[in-house]
């Protein structure tokens, strides 16, 4: 049994986290920590935890924390937790951290997409980027690990098989994606009110959105790729669908696609590969840490068009955290997470 604290627990993904954490049979206790609601009972901000979990916010001192928990996962906006980290912190708990700080291995890239000064540089090397079922064996006893991004996640897995197995011109992959409102996140921002989404579509982050590095940066298992990706708003609460385009050459067919995906993904619990034509949408995977995955191959273009879905609070965050905790600690990797998606409601 483990001790567990969040940091920024009152986020939304903090929140989802607190609920998988209090439900996992390996964890013994759960603290919520926050700077807003410091000394205020968790079951105050988030009227579902009443009886659940009543104890106050704590301060989100990590050195502190690091001394009475075993894990600390941060859920913090990008530039704070490349501060707080520190050799002190890691050598007294593992750190799994929710944010962008440690996810690039380059910390200039970081900057010049991020426009932040990285204050951790001395511990990249120390990170493992926390896409589960890709470095599985590094993630196991790591003391730092980088919870990839919701659009990454869904992003990297629906298409790395079939450039691992050579199947796509690498250079013609194009992304584009729709996620919830809640990928915002909780703070009230005008961009994300109701009457400002409700009843519209569109996009953001056009040819600059800070996903992209890090996209990249997982995709160049061959050589170093450059890729198109546009992500788009949704008035949803929660999800994200992935399209993704690249090129195949004639000689490329749907069984060699779809044998690229099984030798990838057969043993994966998580991730449940469609057959050829059968596309998977967000309410599919709603609640749950699962990965759809569904493809085909337009023959007039000779494209591939591979489309991905996730819950981003989920797999896009909390539940893939949760995921990594149990693969550092040794716990099954599913537990706390055997969750059936909330479909069709």
């Amino acid at each position: 049994m483990i001790r567990a604290a969040v940091i920024g627990a009152t986020g939304y993904a903090g929140a989802e986290l607190m609920k998988l954490l209090i439900n996992h049979p390996q964890v013994s206790h759960v603290a919520a920590a926050t700077r807003s609601y410091e000394g205020i009972p968790y079951s105050q901000v988030y009227p579902n935890f009443i009886s659940l979990h009543d104890d106050v916010c704590l301060a989100p001192e990590l050195d502190a924390l690091a001394d009475e928990y075993d894990v600390l996962f941060l859920s913090l906006p990008h530039g704070l937790a490349s501060s707080a980290v520190t050799e002190k912190v890691l050598s007294k708990s593992r750190i799994i951290d929710l944010g962008a700080d440690f996810r690039l291995h380059d910390a200039d890239t970081y900057e010049a997409w991020y426009r932040t000064s990285h204050h951790g540089r001395a511990l990249l090397p120390r990170a493992v980027y926390g896409l589960s079922e890709i470095y599985r064996e590094y993630i196991a006893g790591a003391s730092l690990i980088a919870n990839p991004g919701c659009y990454t996640t869904c992003s990297i897995l629906s298409i790395r098989p079939l450039i691992n197995a050579r199947l796509i011109d690498s250079s013609s992959i194009i992304i584009d994606a729709a996620s919830g409102v809640s990928g915002a996140g909780r703070k009230a921002q005008t961009s994300t009110l109701f009457a400002e989404v409700n009843e519209s579509f569109k996009a953001y982050g056009v040819a600059n959105h800070r996903h992209t590095p890090e996209i990249e940066q997982e995709l160049s298992i061959h050589e170093k790729i450059t890729l198109s990706f546009t992500p788009h708003l949704v008035p949803m609460n929660r999800g994200i669908l992935a399209t993704i385009y690249a090129s195949v050459p004639d000689t490329v067919s749907l069984d060699d696609v779809w044998t690229a995906y099984q030798e990838a993904y057969s043993d994966e619990y998580f991730i449940r590969v469609r057959q050829p034509g059968d596309f998977p949408e967000t309410r599919h995977v709603r609640g749950s840490n699962f990965v759809d995955i569904g493809f085909t191959i337009d023959e007039r273009t000779r494209r591939v068009i591979v489309i991905g879905a996730i819950d981003n609070i989920m797999k896009g965050a909390a539940g893939q955290a949760v995921q990594n905790m149990n693969i550092s600690f040794g716990f099954e990797e599913k537990s706390g997470l055997d969750l059936i998606p909330s479909m069709p409601l």
